[in-house]
């Protein structure tokens, strides 16, 4: 097995929505805010090359929405889904297996493309499977208000339509020693990729834990529909990670990929940081 880090591009969120409850005056030198408020944060994805199976967990946001669409979010950098995996030797076709660890569109935008005529919506990786949770396809297609702006019917309905959707759960063995934990203070049904690697676990955080800046136990986001329960899932996983020895992968930190962790007077916290491919 061989893992990859796919970075697919960066945007800009609201930092107080990224912080929640945090004031900005603690957060801001985290993740320093521009003049509008806005952070900037990864969209960092993984891949897993093992035999004749490449797994992607995540594809980023993709680049199908209009002017306005990205008018909103700033995507910028030099980084692309497509730039990224032809680094590493692959193209979208070679994806044997599409992971999706949430349908909101940060995660999955890049799942779905134009084709050449921009007649017609069509899935980017057209020989894979795509694997989502029910429940969170459930929860997806049938948007509650807070989270309808998140869930884009062209990022989700052309997986089914297409007959490549599938459905894991926290049962799932997908290859060996890819598992996965079901989470739901974020979203209902969020899955997170255990990966057993070498000497470790790498544990995909997605956005349970989406930065080091969100180790603390009460840097919950504001966009979680559960934040209670995000405060339990994060002590749980964090002990379990510190008494295992997990490395972690982050998905929107700016500029650190993974970590692992200590106990401190303040709780779990970073002990060092690393690149995947250091591992």
């Amino acid at each position: 097995m061989k893992l990859y880090s796919i970075n697919t591009g960066h945007f800009k969120l609201d930092g107080g929505a990224m912080f929640g409850v945090v004031p900005k005056s603690i957060w801001n030198k985290l993740n320093p805010a521009d003049e509008n408020n806005m952070c900037s944060w990864a969209m960092r994805c993984l891949l897993i090359e093992d035999g004749n199976r490449l797994v992607l967990i995540d594809n980023g946001m993709g680049n199908k929405q209009d002017a306005k669409f990205f008018g909103y979010y700033f995507l910028h950098g030099n980084d692309t889904l497509q730039k990224s995996l032809n680094a590493h030797g692959f193209s979208s076709d070679d994806i044997t297996d599409m992971v999706l660890t949430h349908l909101h569109f940060d995660h999955c935008g890049g799942s779905i493309k134009y084709n050449n005529d921009r007649t017609k919506l069509e899935p980017a990786f057209k020989n894979a499977k795509y694997y989502s949770n029910k429940k969170h396809w459930e929860w997806a297609v049938n948007p509650n208000p807070r989270e309808k702006a998140s869930f884009l019917k062209e990022n989700i309905l052309p997986i089914q339509e297409s007959g490549q959707l599938n459905f894991i759960d926290s049962t799932t063995e997908l290859i060996p020693g890819l598992n996965f934990l079901e989470v739901n203070g974020h979203t209902e049904a969020m899955m997170l990729p255990l990966i057993k690697y070498k000497n470790t676990t790498v544990a995909y955080m997605a956005d349970l834990i989406p930065s080091v800046g969100h180790l603390p136990i009460p840097y919950v986001m504001a966009y979680d529909t559960r934040p209670l329960e995000t405060l339990k899932e994060k002590d749980l996983i964090l002990n379990k990670a510190l008494e295992n020895n997990w490395s972690l992968f982050f998905e929107h930190d700016p500029l650190i990929e993974c970590v692992n962790l200590e106990r401190g007077e303040r709780g779990i916290r970073k002990k060092e940081s690393f690149l995947l491919s250091d591992i």
